[in-house]
């Protein structure tokens, strides 16, 4: 297993990479251990990396909130 940070040349291939991207918009990539990558438009974001447990969590998270937000605000 390779213990070596990777570049930013890596991740901008990880990036370009059609096969780390599915429907266009959901970035899967065991390799890249960001939670939050930048989004196939980078000007658009940050995306999850599904791939990414912590990043999954982070997700979930946030999806609960909004309808916690939605019940406390009656």
């Amino acid at each position: 297993m390779n213990s070596e940070k990777p570049t930013q040349e890596d991740y901008d291939n990880w990036h370009k990479d059609p096969n780390n991207w599915y429907l266009f918009c959901f970035y899967y990539n065991p390799k890249d251990k960001r939670l939050l990558p930048p989004k196939r438009i980078q000007w658009m974001g940050y995306t999850v990396n599904f791939a990414n447990p912590y990043s999954v969590l982070i997700f979930l998270a946030f999806i609960a909130l909004i309808p916690l937000a939605l019940l406390f605000s009656k």
